[in-house]
């Protein structure tokens, strides 16, 4: 079990994406990523090497120090490392916590929330989409709309299926995900709503 975690940020802000929407959390962004999307808005974050090593008491000091007891573990790719210690500490601080993940690397941690963003780059565990809660689809170019939906069958009944316009793209696929929704209505859309808000 990892003690000591790549951290490339950790901030107090409000859950912008999917289910959790508009929910006052901690967010705990981890460095390293082999996923490679090429337009992710956080490459910083690939190289784990470039950020710092912090230890999981510093991290839940620091979640501990916000109002809200909700977090959210996301990257980079979290399930790169064990996060058994991780979740352990910080659900007996009281936290509920929620991942972010490509699903590309097998599920660590006891999670209250789990949301798989899969990606054609480096293809989801079938494992994981077997125990996600969320299943949030970026839709980047109309292909996605067909790629995306093809994981349903790997998913438990009520998963939560979402289709999310990259942000750069948005003007462009909304339409079509609105058209794609109304003919197949189990899907919902996710905007990133703290994009709007101009926060974190």
């Amino acid at each position: 079990m990892a003690d000591k975690l790549p951290v490339m940020e950790s901030f107090y802000t409000i859950q912008g994406e999917g289910k959790n929407t508009g929910k006052a959390a901690y967010f705990i962004r981890l460095g390293g990523c082999d996923v490679g999307c090429t337009w992710c808005d956080v490459k910083e974050s690939w190289p784990a090497e470039a950020h710092p090593q912090l230890s999981i008491e510093t991290l839940v000091e620091m979640a501990t120090a916000e109002k809200a007891r909700n977090i959210v573990i996301t990257g980079g790719e979290p399930l790169m490392y064990d996060l058994t210690a991780l979740c352990a500490a910080l659900k007996a601080a009281g936290f509920y916590l929620m991942l972010e993940t490509s699903g590309a690397y097998p599920l660590s941690g006891q999670f209250d929330w789990i949301c798989v963003s899969p990606k054609k780059f480096k293809a989801p565990l079938e494992s994981v989409l077997a125990q996600a809660d969320e299943l949030k689809v970026i839709v980047y170019n109309k292909h996605d709309l067909g790629w995306g939906p093809s994981f349903s069958s790997h998913l438990k009944a009520d998963c939560l299926k979402l289709l999310q316009p990259e942000w750069g793209k948005q003007k462009e696929m909304l339409p079509f995900i609105v058209d794609f929704v109304k003919e197949m209505p189990e899907w919902q859309i996710s905007l990133q709503t703290h994009k709007y808000m101009q926060i974190p």
